[in-house]
């Protein structure tokens, strides 16, 4: 299955060292040593192509077909013979403003690690090859991965809350902009995007605060005491990863709040300058409709200055409302 496994290797003493071809012989040969595990990574597998590595290393059914579905929450499941853990890799990104998530399901066994990887991001190459050069730290076995690999995801989580706070920065220098009202409908859009983005990222984090406590303070089979301190510093960063978020969300919030009350304040200044304008308009006109009546008894219809008088009133009228209306801020 080469394009199904992506590494498949044997590690003695911290060291990667040549192991059988046959899954079956190289697990026994590893825990024939004692002193060695391995470690299978897999990429997107099909259920055939699984069942095989799930039958060789006695992997629980329940948890095969969680591995093999996807969608899940992160999570931490004991077996009888097994350790299976969930986390949720977070991809951002930056030019279409999205937060898309993968997973990464890890069993720990028995002399034995099985990564089983969904989606294009959280390839675990780095990871590998950073173990690879820490042999002091690869010797603690199949802990050891489970650590690296649980660090490298929530390390990753907060660069992209670092990320996602730079870009509501900005989207915060736009909504507190003046003289923006054109943009008022995209902006709340954006806004509103940017809050769905915040709740994928949180689905990925918060689940994942039980897992890690209990790694980092229970007693979970397949972990060695000693790499609870490890675990610690991950549920620390953890939950600096999740503080980030919630402080994201209220900001955004406080945001949209604060774009909502903007757009109300300036319909309110419409309003009063629409106001403002009929009332100007609305004088003359009664003026003008009053004189167009046909009577013959009106006020000073005979006169020769009955005419420029009645415009000049309607302009001295229309005068004193646009200095009033100046006055108080209307106009």
């Amino acid at each position: 299955m080469p394009g199904v496994i992506v590494d498949c290797a044997m590690y003695r003493n911290g060291r990667r060292s040549q192991a059988p071809e046959d899954f079956s012989d190289a697990l026994e040969e590893a825990r024939a040593h004692g002193d060695a595990f391995l470690w299978v990574g897999m990429h997107e597998p099909t259920p055939a192509e699984f069942d095989r590595v799930s039958r060789e290393f006695g992997l629980h059914k329940l948890a095969v077909e969680d591995a093999l579905t996807a969608h899940q929450r992160p999570k931490l499941e004991v077996y009888d013979d097994s350790l299976f853990v969930v986390l949720k890799p977070v991809m951002y990104d930056d030019d279409e403003d999205t937060v898309t998530t993968g997973e990464l399901m890890v069993f720990i066994g028995d002399s034995f690690v099985v990564t089983v990887r969904h989606g294009e991001g959280a390839a675990l190459a780095a990871v590998r090859h950073r173990l690879e050069q820490e042999p002091d730290v690869l010797r603690h076995g199949p802990t050891a991965v489970l650590y690296a690999v649980s660090d490298a995801v929530v390390d990753h989580y907060i660069e992209v809350a670092a990320e996602l706070q730079a870009d509501l920065e900005e989207l915060e220098a736009e909504v507190f902009a003046p003289n923006a009202p054109d943009s008022s409908k995209s902006t709340a859009a954006r806004i509103y995007g940017f809050k769905r983005q915040v709740l994928e990222f949180r689905r990925a984090t918060s689940p994942l605060l039980q897992p890690m406590d209990r790694l980092a303070f229970g007693n979970v089979p397949f972990v060695h005491d000693h790499a609870r301190p490890f675990f610690r510093d991950v549920a620390d960063h953890l939950t600096k990863a999740n503080e980030y978020i919630e402080g994201l969300d209220r900001l955004l919030s406080d945001a949209l709040a604060a774009h909502l009350a903007q757009m109300g304040v300036r319909q309110n200044d419409d309003m009063r300058k629409i106001s403002a304008w009929a009332a100007m308009a609305a004088v003359p006109t009664m003026v003008a409709g009053i004189y167009g009546m046909n009577f013959d008894d009106m006020p000073e219809l005979r006169q020769p200055w009955g005419y420029p008088a009645v415009v000049v009133l309607m302009v001295g009228l229309c005068l004193a409302l646009h200095r009033m209306f100046k006055r108080r801020g209307w106009l």
